[in-house]
């Protein structure tokens, strides 16, 4: 009797072992799937996290150009600090620093 012809319980073995390896398959395909369905919510889910993170740093931007402006920066500082332009008679060049730095007077 070859292995081919031998029966168990009226169903040839090799059926037998055919039919089990096709739920095998069936489930391993359904765990496949399953898997991969949870994995694509969660990628969908990081994907919508980085577009509200790009959202929030184009906010950020806007506001730190808003906050470095010229103008704005100015009158805060003379506003709040009492700062204002460097007069033309205080300014110096980079040789007459060193001279400025001891306390000598400008020649």
């Amino acid at each position: 009797m070859s292995l081919f012809d031998r029966k168990i319980r009226g169903f040839r073995l090799v059926d037998v072992v055919a039919l089990g390896v096709l739920v095998a398959m069936i489930l391993v395909v359904y765990l496949a799937k399953t898997m991969a369905g949870s994995e694509r919510a969660e990628i969908a889910s990081i994907e919508r996290q980085i577009e509200a993170e790009k959202v929030r740093i184009r906010l950020l931007q806007a506001e730190v150009a808003h906050l470095e402006q010229p103008a704005r920066v100015e009158a805060l500082a003379t506003a709040h600090l009492g700062m204002a332009p460097v007069e033309a008679k205080r300014e110096t060049t980079i040789d007459k620093l060193g001279e400025v730095a001891l306390g000598k007077p400008k020649s």
